[in-house]
């Protein structure tokens, strides 16, 4: 609840703070649902791949023709899932160049906002028990972090994805 103390234009300030707060978990939450459906895709396609590749290993002479229709299907199947995969980076990407403009936007609105309140805001009078211990995450982080994007590129859990 708020300090019944705090002047309007403080509590101004605590709800952009808290709005800014909500966002960025926000991105969070969407980040890793990409993720997940990243990793399901992988699993996908790694299935699909040993399941050809039990097809491959028989001789040709061995293979009946469902075999290799079946070879024709799993490799179109494989395609399909790396280019839905492919759409998933891409839009993953924009929407990560969307929220750093984004925050480039919000980091100049906070600063035209805060710099006039720089002189009226008063010096905290809160006790140390009292302050909370959540803090701000920079205005300027990126919502997809360098594990999210280790985790796209390197799907499969290899440096090199073995799919690509």
């Amino acid at each position: 609840m708020a300090d019944l103390t705090m002047t309007p234009d403080e509590i101004e300030i605590e709800m952009t703070r808290i709005q800014r707060l909500r966002e960025v978990l926000v991105r969070r939450e969407s980040e890793l649902r990409f993720m997940m459906d990243d990793i399901q895709l992988c699993k996908d396609i790694m299935d699909l791949k040993q399941e050809l590749q039990k097809l491959v290993s028989i001789s040709e002479k061995e293979k009946y023709k469902e075999d290799k229709q079946k070879e024709d299907v799993l490799i179109h199947k494989i395609q399909k899932l790396v280019e839905k995969r492919d759409f998933l980076v891409e839009d993953a990407e924009v929407e990560r160049l969307r929220e750093r403009e984004e925050d480039k936007e919000m980091e100049e609105f906070l600063q035209s906002k805060l710099r006039p309140l720089k002189h009226v805001t008063k010096a905290p009078t809160e006790t140390p028990k009292e302050k909370s211990t959540v803090t701000e995450p920079p205005l300027n982080k990126p919502s997809v972090t360098k594990a999210g994007i280790a985790l796209i590129k390197d799907c499969c859990g290899t440096t090199q994805c073995s799919i690509m």
